[in-house]
């Protein structure tokens, strides 16, 4: 953790979706005693001891006329965007880039998404042809966070669905040691692991019922879950169509899982 938040430089796009990362990373530095040293982190403004967080900066770089604000929106458009973020010298402190979805459903992520993050890979991870010290390359390599879909009510099976859209980028990932952040599994398996097929991103389900909230009211707040914050230090905030804590709680706290295992924790 002390290594990620030293070391790493995050860009980060998303739309509503996308602020259960964001805003729980913003609140967790006031969970308990020491995170906000542990877990100090900023938003655009990068200082000295606290993790370098960049968010929703990658969109302004899209192609002229082109919506790029999150994969959704467009199922290309973040190929090119990411590629004019990374070589601007301005961002060439930046190492982690994670892009959010809207909703997954329908889209083409094996025509489109899986192979534009290999693409980007290739080109700017280790190794990757835009990485050196020549003319247009850029020497500080990144690391691409895959993402997959979050969870809809009554509407995750079948064919282009959620979870199936989930099985896809999560089989990728597997099979070719890539880092993923697996909203679909978050939204869909409550805190004892219990897995709810037909739940929302509120952890809302028609069968299971409503288990984060059922779950943060049996907690109390700084012991078993923390208020979500719009910034560092700032106002609290519910994650993009939720009205619990908890849901943002845990994709924080998978974000920081996969920052330590790209800062170096085995």
């Amino acid at each position: 953790i002390n290594a990620a938040r030293e070391n790493l430089h995050i860009a980060y796009q998303h739309t509503s979706h996308g602020t259960h990362v964001s805003y729980g990373m913003f609140g967790l530095p006031e969970y308990k005693d020491g995170d906000e040293t542990r877990f100090a982190i900023t938003n655009n403004n990068p200082q000295a001891g606290k993790l370098d967080f960049r968010d929703n900066v990658i969109k302004s770089y899209a192609e002229s006329g082109v919506d790029a604000s999150d994969l959704s929106r467009n199922e290309t458009a973040f190929i090119q965007a990411t590629r004019n973020y990374l070589d601007d010298p301005d961002n060439a402190e930046i190492n982690v880039v994670i892009w959010s979805w809207c909703s997954i459903e329908g889209h083409d992520v094996a025509g489109n998404y899986i192979p534009g993050m290999q693409t980007l890979i290739n080109e700017y991870g280790p190794g990757g042809s835009k990485i050196g010290s020549a003319s247009g390359q850029r020497e500080n390599a990144v690391s691409f966070i895959f993402m997959t879909g979050h969870a809809e009510r009554n509407n995750n099976l079948g064919d282009g669905k959620p979870k199936n859209q989930a099985d896809l980028i999560l089989d990728y990932c597997r099979e070719n040691n890539f880092y993923c952040l697996d909203y679909y599994g978050i939204d869909t398996h409550d805190m004892e692991g219990n897995y709810w097929e037909d739940t929302g991103d509120n952890g809302n389900s028609p069968t299971g019922g409503d288990f984060y909230q059922a779950w943060q009211d049996s907690q109390s707040l700084g012991d078993g879950y923390y208020e979500n914050r719009r910034d560092p230090g700032g106002e609290v905030a519910y994650g993009g169509h939720t009205t619990q804590h908890i849901t943002s709680n845990r994709k924080a706290y998978a974000m920081w899982y996969i920052l330590a295992s790209i800062a170096g924790w085995e």
